[in-house]
């Protein structure tokens, strides 16, 4: 037997009647034979010595079923082969490590997403023989997350609520490269013997025609014992179970993620199999069948071939035109493909006044459900339905964000004669929809178009604003208004706008009576977005096939756009000027000049100038000219490039703003 005593970065939890013998193993490593600890070996590569077992399982869904066949077969191996304390293994504690190993190896993959070492060791203790389970992962660094009292909040971990209830003893133990929760349960004593599982939920099984089974089976002593022992684990369990059922679905933005994870916390614990449907007006606004799981996963297949056919139609409905509750369904049939038969609970899945799906559940060998687990489901549903309906509203939204984001961007970039393009546009991390925007277009015979604008503010405000300057801009400049004369135009339009913003603000004020009634932050996004930064400017390729053109240009409160010579200078071109949206009556000057053959023009945003790296920006001391001057002899494409990678390698975190530039290089003429 092998035996060691905590370290000191293990973090334990003991409960006051666990007795001071429950030490379980802290290392995760394999034992003398030499096999290496890391790296996951399939479910049937396992390896140990009498008693201790251990297996490397990959980091996938159907690890947790393997995890609990891996347990069972091993329990019941070394009672058959008769090693000292087996013989007190009951089925009680089988149970239990069952339950708690599929608990923690879900865990590890659902969160550590990495490959689960698992390793089952029997302390040999006369009546108080105890198997010790332990399950690691390779992300050592991601703590287990929880909220029980009695661990620290980085030590909890979902699930372990769970586990306090069960095992007499756990802990979690950090390693350089693994993480391992461990847990260890006893036996009841020398009256107790291994044997089938017992059911964690009891039925009043009749049979045909005769009187209860339970009058055909007078239960015995063990029997009783076991029955109020699994009662008392659901008891328990209840609370912990719906907090982490609750816990683990409000993360999750895909419906059919939610799916997933519903089955894996009801399957093997309240359930042999269970089904999903979702009423996301599928084909023919049928409901779909999103997800089947099934304790074994050979007969997932066959199950859900069988629900296709039949999916649930509950009736019972109540005034609002839904099901009143779960109900009890047929069990479906030929139970040869995945089971013999059963009972099954079907639950809708509401949230308000809506319908998400169907909830159906199976578990073989009962007459039916108990009213406390009708219940249990009943409640989970709830939660479902409403992880469902969040999800449901993240996916319009973000249907909706990527319809606005291809309004919002240009297509394909034109070919501009004697002059080479390119484009770097990337909205800050986790925005639907970026506030810099950026245009190349024809405007008429032999003229060309370019503009790079910053709305001030983000989201829908500020998208609004870019959904107004693009198309004005466009449609001034091909009626033949110089550059001066568009800004002049689309600063009057967009202060326009922001007035009529602000006055329709004032309104709502005065309807509601008091500012709290706006929906918060509403009025300084609002003032954030009247204003936008642009730099706009033609280019008239030169007629005499030289290469080149001409450009005429006006920076309104941007960036100033800088020109890369032949000879490795850099220059910069046009003035600084008012914001557009400030004040209306503002006017507008431009700038020409020449871009030679070989010249780069550069337009950048203020994501690319104030990048951050501590207290410093990446503009600072001129850092843009330095950075666009190393770009001597590149093409548009290659100038491009360089820069998006000095920006994003100027910080060590992620851009904090939209980051775009436009490249306009001259090329020699034919």
């Amino acid at each position: 037997m092998r035996t060691t005593t905590p370290s000191e970065t293990d973090v334990v939890r003991r409960p006051a009647t666990a007795r001071s013998d429950a030490v379980p193993a802290q290392e995760s490593g394999p034992p003398a034979d030499g096999r290496p600890a890391e790296g996951a070996q399939p479910a049937d590569d396992a390896y140990g010595t009498d008693g201790f077992r251990a297996v490397g399982l990959p980091g996938t869904p159907i690890a947790a079923g393997a995890a609990r066949q891996f347990v069972r077969a091993t329990l019941a191996d070394w009672v058959t082969r008769g090693l000292p304390g087996a013989e007190y293994l009951t089925a009680r504690l089988t149970d239990a490590a069952e339950l708690l190993v599929s608990e923690l190896v879900t865990n590890a993959v659902v969160h550590a997403g990495t490959a689960v070492e698992l390793q089952c060791r029997l302390d040999e203790d006369g009546p108080h023989t105890a198997v010790t389970v332990e399950v690691s992962d390779h992300h050592p660094a991601r703590p287990v997350r929880g909220r029980h009292d009695a661990v620290t909040a980085e030590g909890a971990g979902r699930g372990l609520q769970l586990v306090g209830a069960i095992a007499d003893s756990w802990g979690i133990t950090y390693r350089r490269t693994l993480k391992t929760v461990w847990f260890r349960v006893t036996a009841d004593g020398p009256d107790a013997v291994y044997g089938p599982p017992v059911e964690i939920f009891h039925a009043d099984r009749r049979a045909p025609g005769g009187p209860p089974a339970t009058e055909l089976m007078p239960p015995g002593p063990q029997r009783v014992a076991l029955r109020r022992c699994e009662v008392e684990r659901l008891h328990h369990g209840a609370l912990s179970f719906l907090a982490e059922a609750s816990d683990l679905l409000s993360g999750q933005l895909d419906a059919d993620q939610v799916a997933a994870l519903v089955a894996q916390l009801i399957v093997p614990r309240m359930a042999d199999w269970c089904a999903v449907w979702l009423d996301d007006g599928g084909e023919f606004g049928a409901p779909r069948l999103a997800r089947v799981w099934h304790a074994t996963e050979s007969r997932i297949d066959g199950l859900r071939e069988l629900l296709e056919k039949d999916p649930p139609v509950l009736t019972g409905r109540g005034g609002d035109g839904h099901p009143t509750g779960a109900g009890p369904w047929p069990w479906p049939g030929e139970p040869s493909g995945f089971g013999p038969g059963g009972a099954a609970l079907a639950c809708p899945l509401i949230s308000g006044v809506r319908r998400h799906g169907t909830l159906l559940i199976g578990r073989a060998g009962l007459l039916r459900f108990p009213d406390e687990v009708v219940s249990l489901i009943e409640d989970l549903a709830g939660r479902v339905a409403r992880a469902i309906a969040t999800a449901d509203a993240y996916s319009r939204q973000e249907r909706i964000s990527r319809v606005l984001q291809r309004r919002l961007l240009p297509g394909r970039r034109p070919d501009v004669p004697g002059v080479a393009s390119a484009v770097v546009y990337e909205p800050r991390e986790g925005a639907w929809a970026g506030g810099d925007f950026w245009d190349l277009f024809r405007a008429g015979e032999g003229r060309w178009c370019f503009m790079l604008g910053d709305v001030c503010g983000s989201g829908p405000e500020a998208a609004a604003v870019t959904g107004l300057a693009r198309p004005v801009l466009r449609l001034l400049a091909r009626e033949g208004y110089g550059v001066g004369d568009v800004l002049d135009r689309l600063n009057r339009t967009v202060a326009r706008e922001a007035a009529d913003s602000v006055a329709a603000v004032a309104a709502a004020v005065v309807a509601a009576g008091s500012e709290a009634e706006l929906q918060p932050g509403y009025r300084e996004e609002e003032e954030q977005a009247r204003f936008l930064s642009l730099l706009y400017g033609e280019i008239v390729p030169h007629a005499d096939g030289t290469g080149g053109a001409r450009c005429t240009l006006a920076s309104a409160g941007h960036p100033l756009p800088l020109v890369l010579g032949t000879d490795g200078t850099v220059r910069a071109v046009a003035a600084p000027q008012m914001l557009l949206g400030v004040m209306e009556e503002t006017e507008y000057e431009s700038e020409s000049f020449d871009l030679a053959p070989g010249e780069t023009l550069l337009c950048v945003t203020d994501g690319v100038t104030e990048r951050r790296s501590g207290g410093r920006l990446f503009d600072d001391e001129d850092g843009l000219a330095q950075a666009l001057a190393e770009c001597a002899g590149l093409g548009a494409d290659g100038v491009a490039e360089h820069l998006r990678r000095r920006v994003h390698a100027f910080g060590t975190a992620p851009p904090d703003d939209d980051l775009a530039l436009l490249v306009l290089q001259a090329v020699p003429g034919p």
